[in-house]
């Protein structure tokens, strides 16, 4: 698994992620959008950590800078 999402990216999702558990422990967020923001959270979550979206290489995207690239190598 090579990582494809650069640092901005990642902060953006990791900061989206806590938005959304932020607003759930407030008791913000009810219903059937708890479950389907809880599971957009995770997955946000998830990306941001590990710097791998598996939709970017079906569409050949990377955010990954060309720097950042070269010190992956």
């Amino acid at each position: 698994m090579k990582k494809n999402m650069g640092t901005v990216d990642r902060t953006i999702r990791f900061l989206a992620a806590l938005v959304i558990i932020g607003l759930y422990a407030t008791g913000q967020l009810t219903g059937n959008t708890t479950i389907i923001l809880g599971i957009v959270a995770l997955l946000l979550l998830g990306t941001s950590l590990t710097g791998f979206c598996p939709v970017y290489p079906l569409l050949k995207i990377s955010t990954i800078k060309k720097d950042q690239k070269a010190q992956q190598i």
